[in-house]
């Protein structure tokens, strides 16, 4: 039996507490799911995937590699740098028959279904018993079923929090706040993606009662999503100062702080797990809650390798797979056992990113429709030309 450091147990314990987590905070009552009968045919141990997932994350072909390895089947990745790119790219296959699956966030799951370019999965071929629960099932289960159908299969979940420069601009949990983005003496030294800090600006105001409605039902009203959007907007215009570098991607939010001064950002848990490598760069959750997201696969509905789709979702809902693709992007799996063969360096950075009780205060991207989507993309316009 083989012996375990104190530094091991002390990391198996934060994992663990994550675990823990998952199950109580992200989950709204557990469903459990029997266990399918998964029976390969000819093709599910050859042939190849043509996949579209996300730019900037090198160490996508060392899980590609892991799952060709094990099953034989070759995934063709073609790389975008948002959801909005991966959605334009959806529409013009839904034409062309060029990608089998496809890499969103479950919260747009409605915007695809109503523009009819996925097809919902057969759960019978999926293990879906192998999820942590609260992936497959509670909130984050309901956003992914529409109309009966299950659209969507998770493959890792993050978050949207503060990156900072610990030198230049030190943060602390309990104080740290989004407000902190739009503060004094803070001009041409913050990096923000547009959409994502107008919402975390109206999240702000909302809980200063500056909006003239609550922003939540921003989501479920296209009238109140454009009022209380036009008091986010010009707040946030008269801020701009701010502002040294919106980003859209990965490689674009690393280079605000490499290149363009940045000394504090919204941005995703894998910029301050990448920046951290580089220099005194770290990763805090705001007082307000990390936005969270789940990202995962949708099977486009004229894709032409379906079992092959079938073996990559199965593959990552093992701890094996589930392991391989959170490392990739630095997140956190969504499969059973996962979490024990993540990196120590990875779990470590989580437990500093979110210390007491930020965990329970994740703050999940509501379900966004295609109108809501269209208005939310020409408010960020706005303020990027503004």
């Amino acid at each position: 039996m083989t012996k375990i450091t104190q530094t091991q147990a002390t990391l198996a314990a934060a994992q663990m507490s994550r675990r823990n987590v998952l199950k109580s905070a992200v989950a709204i009552g557990a469903v459990g799911f029997a266990s399918p009968l998964f029976v390969k045919n000819a093709f599910s141990s050859s042939g190849e995937l043509n996949h579209m997932g996300w730019a900037g994350y090198d160490g996508y072909k060392i899980a590609i590699e892991a799952f060709t390895k094990k099953t034989g089947i070759k995934v063709n990745l073609t790389e975008q740098p948002d959801n909005d790119t991966i959605f334009a790219q959806a529409k013009l296959a839904a034409q062309t028959g060029a990608f089998d699956t496809i890499e969103p966030t479950v919260d747009r799951t409605v915007s695809y279904v109503e523009n009819d370019l996925v097809a919902p999965w057969d759960e019978k071929k999926l293990t879906l018993d192998s999820y942590l629960p609260g992936m497959v099932d509670g909130a984050a289960g309901t956003m992914a079923v529409v109309k009966g159908g299950r659209y969507f299969v998770p493959a890792v979940w993050g978050t949207e929090a503060l990156v900072f420069n610990k030198e230049k601009m030190p943060l602390e949990y309990g104080k740290a706040s989004l407000a902190d983005l739009w503060g004094e003496g803070l001009e041409g030294k913050v990096t923000v993606r547009a959409h994502s800090a107008l919402a975390s600006l109206g999240r702000v105001l909302d809980a200063e009662g500056k909006l003239p409605k609550p922003f939540m039902d921003s989501y479920k009203d296209d009238d109140v999503m454009k009022a209380n959007w036009d008091v986010i907007l010009k707040e946030a215009l008269a801020k701009k100062k701010n502002i040294v570098q919106f980003w859209k991607g990965e490689n674009e939010a690393q280079a605000a702080f490499r290149t363009n001064g940045a000394v504090i950002g919204q941005c995703w848990d894998s910029t301050g797990f990448n920046m951290g490598k580089e220099g005194p760069y770290g990763y805090i959750a705001p007082k307000e809650g990390s936005i969270a997201w789940n990202q995962g696969y949708m099977m486009m509905k004229n894709a032409k390798n379906t079992e092959q789709a079938y073996e990559w979702l199965n593959f990552q809902a093992t701890p094996e797979g589930g392991a391989a693709m959170a490392t990739v992007y630095s997140a956190n799996p969504v499969g059973k056992g996962a979490v024990d063969k993540l990196d120590a360096k990875v779990a470590a950075f989580y437990t500093a990113a979110f210390p007491g009780d930020a965990l329970t205060k994740l703050w999940w991207w509501p379900t966004q429709t295609s109108s809501y989507l269209k208005l939310r993309a020409e408010y960020a316009d706005k303020f990027i030309a503004g």
